[in-house]
């Protein structure tokens, strides 16, 4: 009997640690071995629609219990302070979610790109960055009956039915202006929010943790993809304009991920084509990227790119 339960037990621990093992191979191939899977995108655009305010918005950002940031970037076994840093002109708000390196070095992470397009109607998209996430990563909420829609048709916007276009140049986009940071930083009495913390000066309460294996963190980073999406297509132009003068790199973080990211831009295959519109004669030139990314374990993934530039035919 005693025997008979021995064997019940050990087999169980058998499965048991099968599992996790197959569990744990499985999450290590889906990494990309970038600085990016420790931090979640998707994520950071929930908490800014939860927030009351961009300081709110980095609070939560730090909080260990929101599962966004694990990120060590300067490999000292604790987790990096980000903070939030807004940059605006006229109805264009660029935040730059910034990492603290070093007394000497920061590193931005990703930036939230946020335009008033009407009196009650806004965009908004986040943007890894490059040395982060091994290309820029654009995200924004995704269509869905708990968001508010809108018809784009070039860059005119309106209210509009969730429905589906065949035309290049049309698209559908989230209005986030019910969110409460949004309506925040477009009050007349707003303040815009530049973070004051740095390496010698934290917050209070503030405490760094120890970042969680790519295994334990990764159902943590890819519980918010349920109502976002990656797409290719920057839909508020001007913030690139006012955040390339600003974007700030860290030497510390470019070498210590050099390898991996030159492993992650293992191949790019670009092919260009013109596609003519045929309800008003506009031509567009359409490049497609192809991206053929290499893991860890030499397991191979693709990504493809659209770039759609437009030209009067």
């Amino acid at each position: 009997m005693k025997l008979n339960r021995y064997l019940t037990l050990l087999f169980t621990v058998l499965i048991f640690s099968s599992l996790s093992a197959i569990a744990q191979q499985s999450a290590e191939q889906d990494s990309t071995g970038l600085p990016g899977d420790n931090f979640s995108l998707a994520g950071a655009l929930e908490l800014f629609k939860k927030a009351g305010s961009p300081e709110e918005f980095e609070k939560l950002l730090n909080a260990e219990d929101n599962k966004v940031n694990n990120l060590d970037l300067n490999g000292d076994g604790q987790t990096d302070y980000i903070r939030v840093i807004d940059k605006k002109d006229k109805d264009v708000h660029v935040l730059v979610l910034q990492a603290i390196v070093s007394e000497n070095e920061n590193q931005d992470i990703a930036v939230i790109e946020l335009e008033k397009t009407g009196s009650e109607n806004a965009v908004i998209q986040i943007v890894g960055d490059e040395d982060i996430f091994g290309e820029a990563t654009i995200v924004e909420p995704e269509s869905g009956d708990d968001n508010t829609l809108m018809e784009t048709t070039g860059n005119m916007l309106a209210h509009g039915p969730n429905i589906g276009f065949s035309d290049i140049t049309n698209s559908i986009v989230v209005n986030v202006w019910a969110w409460p940071c949004v309506r925040f930083v477009y009050t007349p009495a707003y303040v815009v929010w530049v973070s004051p913390w740095t390496w010698v000066s934290r917050p209070v309460w503030w405490h760094p943790w120890r970042p969680l294996a790519w295994h334990v963190y990764r159902p943590f980073r890819y519980r918010y993809h349920a109502t976002y999406v990656v797409v290719n297509t920057h839909r508020i132009v001007h913030a690139q304009r006012i955040y390339r003068p600003v974007r700030v790199t860290s030497v510390t973080v470019r070498t210590r991920n050099e390898v991996a990211v030159k492993n992650y831009r293992v191949t790019r295959t670009t092919r260009s084509a013109t596609v003519t519109n045929p309800r008003n004669g506009n031509t567009h030139k359409v490049t497609r990227r192809t991206t053929t990314v290499e893991g860890p374990r030499g397991n191979a993934a693709t990504r493809t790119r659209t770039t759609v530039r437009k030209r009067r035919g």
